[in-house]
């Protein structure tokens, strides 16, 4: 039904289911439900005490004015130092964006790198709202399936099959979410070098890039220097809230991202600004790797207990907090089956088809967001429901 004013985007735009779950949940725990939250992508870790200090102190001290739009040079030289530790790479501060938030990041990403009417190749299953930033700026979202066979990532060779005239960009992600798996880089380079080839842009998603268990960490910087990068302040270092991520954007793409950024968005956070410059401290990479440790524990927990619940597991995550498990022991409607939990034993879950419109009906995914005791809760809660499914 046509709603005078609303533009055709507004109304086609699709919702974002995770986040109808949790407001669902929340009405349940609104009148009396325990509910097991295992549906929104946000660390149950408080963020860092190193990182709340500066906050309180740049406020007292009145540090609350706007910031350069492309953030502070002292944020901005503590990410590009975090990279030469890290990795050992020399990034050029100049080429280090802040953002507000990594969302802020990726759109100015798409602006700086697409026009109306381009295609973006996008891995099926990928990010929920990836695909609606890129419909958003009018241009044509290309799902690209990727199979468990290939560890739910794209290969080089589906990448070339999927291009066609007017394919301007590819976005990529390692850890992938929902699926946690990472994008080998000998993979990565072939990829780089089918789109360096067509006169494409090639943007990295590295938000959970310090959330790998099995392997050291790694950057696409570093076997593909024109990448665009995007990060994010988030997952690794627990601070969602404060809508505070950052880009590495090539050289000639300094001046033009800058000037998007102060149009669309004047400036990141100040106080967010302020206080991650803590979270390169060494104290909170202490807590920060101990936390990851965590994390890895509850994943080897809950791939030892699913197949157990007929919930079978195609790829082994390596990274993030997600588990993309197969639902279709229990029917072919993840969306209903993810109700039918929540509704009748308080576990809350994603339906697989915020990430696939087709193939996601077939998947769920699960957020090990949660301590250890209620993730083995929530396994006992599970065991009686999908016993009854099929």
């Amino acid at each position: 039904m046509f709603a005078p004013g609303l533009s055709e985007r507004g109304l086609a735009m699709e919702p974002f289911r995770v986040m109808q779950v949790l407001a669902r949940s929340q009405a349940l725990e609104a009148v009396g439900r325990d509910v097991i939250h295992l549906e929104v992508g946000e660390p149950d870790f408080p963020t860092p005490e190193p990182v709340v200090a500066a906050a309180t102190r740049a406020m007292a001290a009145g540090v609350v004015r706007y910031t350069p739009a492309h953030g502070t040079g002292a944020l901005r030289a503590a990410i590009a130092g975090d990279y030469l530790r890290l990795y050992g790479l020399r990034i050029d501060p100049e080429r280090v964006v802040v953002t507000s938030g990594a969302s802020a990041a990726i759109l100015l990403a798409l602006a700086a790198g697409t026009d109306a009417g381009d295609a973006v190749l996008l891995p099926d299953p990928g990010y929920a709202c990836n695909r609606q930033f890129v419909t958003a700026l009018g241009g044509q979202p290309v799902p690209v399936p990727v199979p468990p066979q290939s560890g739910f990532q794209p290969t080089a060779s589906r990448i070339a099959a999927a291009w066609r005239p007017g394919t301007r960009a590819v976005m990529l992600a390692s850890p992938a979410n929902p699926t946690g798996t990472l994008l080998p880089e000998a993979e990565l380079t072939a990829i780089a070098e089918v789109v360096r080839g067509r006169g494409g842009v090639l943007i990295m998603d590295e938000i959970y890039g310090r959330l790998i268990f099995d392997r050291p960490p790694g950057t696409a910087l570093s076997t593909v220097p024109d990448a665009v990068i995007v990060n994010s302040f988030s997952k690794y270092y627990a601070m969602t809230g404060w809508r505070l991520g950052w880009m590495v954007v090539p050289e000639d793409w300094i001046e033009p991202v800058r000037r998007l950024a102060q149009n669309l968005f004047v400036a990141p956070p100040t106080v967010a600004q302020t206080a991650a410059l803590a979270a390169f401290e060494p104290a909170t990479e202490t807590l920060l790797q101990a936390r990851v440790r965590e994390l890895q524990a509850r994943r080897d927990f809950l791939l030892a207990a699913l197949p157990g619940l007929g919930l079978e597991l195609h790829a082994r995550p390596e990274g993030a907090f997600y588990i993309y498990a197969d639902s279709r022991a229990h029917g072919s409607d993840s969306e209903a089956l993810c109700a039918r939990i929540l509704d009748e034993v308080g576990v809350a879950l994603t339906p697989g088809t915020d990430f696939s419109p087709g193939s996601g009906r077939d998947h769920i995914r699960i957020a090990y967001t949660q301590p250890r005791e209620r993730l083995e809760e929530a396994v006992a809660r599970l065991r009686p429901v999908l016993g009854r499914s099929g």
